[in-house]
């Protein structure tokens, strides 16, 4: 392909595209740390700029004016003429003040732009890379150029540091990207470089003139802020204790109380602590997804957890481009096509288990479900039966939590003859890991999740020290526990709803009436109760409802200024029992996932959490879950016992029904065809 052709299909990029291609961090998968007023005040003036270039308006120093109001076909654009034909003779840095708190929606628009002409690929957690069709092309042969975010920064790199004559469309973007600061991060820049970069900023009226209104706004931007904002208010602690919800346990429907009252942003002062800032609804959700990067972090609140483990730097304390390192690294151990290649073993594994079921025998909820999922997890992530160590190792990690997290005991409370029994789990676990996992003993395995892990100590042991292999091969059994509460939900919400019960038995005997489902089979028509009712069970049952912060950069969430250091409380699940999210939240009601309802497709659903923090395996943990809901069902009938229970719920250290949650078998409908066992490092003798 010749370059003028490659000029040609650059062309069709806009400005913004091209000036989000610049500030792409793929280290980071988000943007170069542009703070976020200046990032919001450029991608403005990018868009007032391609509205310029395609001659709707014209600038000067003074003044923005209409030129041609004729319709450019993007939406976005389109609107910003019809403010400015409104009101006409205001200066570039006026609309840039008043157009910067739609930055957000413009950046939002040009990011699915690129994912949709596949020039970049989005991750779960609103990170974005270079599309790998574009390293594939680089990869065989072809020029760098090959890729149109390589294409963008040689033309501006032949326009820095070769001294070729700028286009208008790439003196801007120089404006721009030099306004945000960030050419230094892009290119090594020396004296020269940096005098043609302010040369260059000269050579073009529009471009001069956005960035000098951007500058000129910047500079009186955090004052404005700080001025406008906010006292946060403080939550009544007589209204709080005397909460109906607080003592249900039901935290996201106490937090969604608290901030209909006191709004969003609202703290709660208990006695002799620190005040508690919480962050509550669809708005804050919207910030903490997509800017909370910038101003969060989670190491600080996880820092004494990590010790216990004898780590530093685990998955769910590291920000930044750590974290996007370690996501992608460990992605495809997360993914769901990881476990629909296993799907053979899955189904083996939960007949096993479910063996142990006798029609008429009263079964533990809590205790049922948590193994049930361990006997999945253990053999299929780490390769070993963990079964005699879960307890052990589940009790040990919710008394770190509630010790090092939540500060709610004494350090010393970890420390007593029973934990320290406990915490040797740890090693005995880590052990049984590595006997199985040497080249000999993994040939002709199916990778697992600890393959992964190993495989990036051994080519990185400072990213991936072994003191971090403690905590991170005992994750799998970790994440049985949230697993298996959100089945143990799951299962209270079928057996008390019986109607739907029964719409999941006929779409399970569809599924495995003729021998088990392949890949193929489970498709969103084949499950689609089954999926709507796991996704209502996640919004009224979500087993992680807040998520801690620290603020790391001072900043403005609606108004109501947060402080460096403040400890943050996302009440993410808040939303979900917001009557203008989710009408009648008290209801079970899965219909409300279908269109043109899909109230789920808001900043208010979030049961896996937000922004980068996002869970990496929540793809697998719902395919999981429904093929566990799917088999009970076709298996057996349960039912409560004693009948009459109702639900409690245990909110700490996470959301879980109370103990006192136990099902009756009450009917085995088919019979259970077990196949033979898979080896994996057993268990020693008791």
């Amino acid at each position: 392909m010749s370059l003028s052709t490659r000029e040609t299909e650059t062309q069709q990029l806009s400005l913004t595209e091209e000036l989000v291609l610049m500030l792409l961090n793929e280290e980071s998968g988000y943007f170069h740390q542009v703070p976020g007023w200046n990032l919001n005040c450029a991608i403005v003036g990018a868009a007032l700029a391609e509205l310029s270039l395609l001659s709707r308006i014209d600038t000067d120093v003074q003044s923005l004016f209409l030129v041609d109001r004729t319709r450019t076909g993007d939406r976005l654009l389109d609107s910003i003429l019809d403010e400015v034909a409104v009101e006409p003779q205001r200066n570039a840095q006026y609309w840039i003040e008043r157009l910067a708190p739609r930055a957000d929606a413009i950046i939002d628009s040009t990011l699915d732009g690129l994912v949709e002409k596949k020039i970049l690929e989005h991750h779960s957690g609103e990170f974005w890379t270079l599309a790998r069709s574009a390293w594939r092309t680089e990869m065989y042969g072809g020029a760098s150029e090959d890729s149109a975010i390589q294409f963008v920064k040689a033309r501006i790199s032949k326009a820095i540091f070769e001294s070729e004559i700028p286009s208008p469309r790439d003196v801007i973007i120089i404006c721009l990207v030099n306004t945000c600061d960030v050419f230094r991060f892009i290119f090594p820049l020396d004296e020269e470089a940096e005098e043609r970069i302010q040369a260059i900023c000269k050579m073009d009226l529009i471009g001069r003139s956005i960035a000098s209104a951007v500058t000129n706004t910047l500079a009186v931007s955090l004052v404005q802020h700080s001025a406008l904002s906010k006292k946060i208010p403080t939550v009544s602690l007589r209204k709080l204790l005397f909460n109906r919800h607080l003592r249900s346990g039901r935290i996201p429907s106490l937090l969604a109380d608290l901030a209909r009252e006191y709004g969003p942003v609202f703290q709660i002062r208990p006695p002799f602590q620190k005040p508690m800032i919480f962050l509550a609804g669809p708005k804050t959700n919207h910030w903490v997804h997509r800017r909370g990067r910038m101003y969060l972090r989670a190491r600080d609140y996880l820092a004494g957890f990590e010790k216990v483990y004898g780590a530093a730097g685990i998955l769910p304390s590291l920000d930044g481009a750590d974290h996007f390192r370690y996501r992608k690294s460990m992605a495809s151990g997360y993914s769901r096509a990881r476990l629909e290649g296993q799907l053979e073993n899955l189904f083996r594994l939960a007949r096993e288990h479910m063996t142990e079921w006798k029609v008429g025998s009263s079964l533990r909820a809590g205790t049922t479900c948590r193994m049930m999922i361990n006997a999945q997890n253990s053999p299929l992530s780490i390769s070993v039966d963990s079964q005699d160590l879960m307890d052990d190792l589940m009790k040990f990690k919710e008394r770190a939590l509630i010790v090092h997290v939540m500060g709610m005991m004494p350090k010393f409370m970890l420390k007593t003859p029973s934990m320290r029994r406990r915490a040797k789990g740890i090693e005995v676990l880590l052990e049984r890991v590595q006997s199985v996992h040497t080249p000999a003993q993994r040939a002709g395995q199916p990778r697992d999740l600890a393959d992964d892990l190993l495989s990036l100590h051994a080519s990185d042991p400072q990213f991936m020290p072994e003191s971090n292999l403690r905590f991170a091969l005992s994750a799998p059994i970790i994440a049985s526990v949230y697993l298996g509460d959100a089945l143990t939900f799951a299962m209270y919400a079928m057996v008390s709803q019986p109607e739907l019960y029964a719409k999941i038995q006929k779409e399970a005997d569809a599924l495995f009436d003729n021998g088990d489902p392949g890949v193929e089979d489970l498709t969103p028509a084949a499950i689609d109760v089954t999926h709507r009712f796991l996704m209502e069970c996640m919004r009224m049952y979500p087993i992680v409802p807040i998520s801690m912060r620290n603020v790391m950069n001072a900043c403005i969430v609606e108004d109501y200024q947060l402080p460096i250091g403040t400890r943050v409380y996302v009440a993410q699940t808040a939303a979900h029992y917001m009557p203008d999210v989710f009408p009648e939240p008290d209801k079970f009601d899965i219909d409300r996932y279908l269109p043109p309802r899909s109230e789920h497709r808001s900043p208010g659903y979030a049961p896996y959490g937000l922004g980068t923090h996002t869970c990496l395996g929540s793809r697998q943990m719902e395919l999981q879950l429904a093929v566990n809901v799917l088999m009970i069902a076709h298996h057996f009938t349960l039912e409560f016992h004693p009948a009459n229970y109702k639900l409690g719920i245990s909110p700490l250290p996470s959301l879980k029904p109370n103990k006192k949650l136990r099902f009756r078998i009450a009917e085995r409908r088919r019979e259970l065809r077990v196949t033979h066992t898979v080896p994996t490092a057993a268990a020693p003798a008791s």
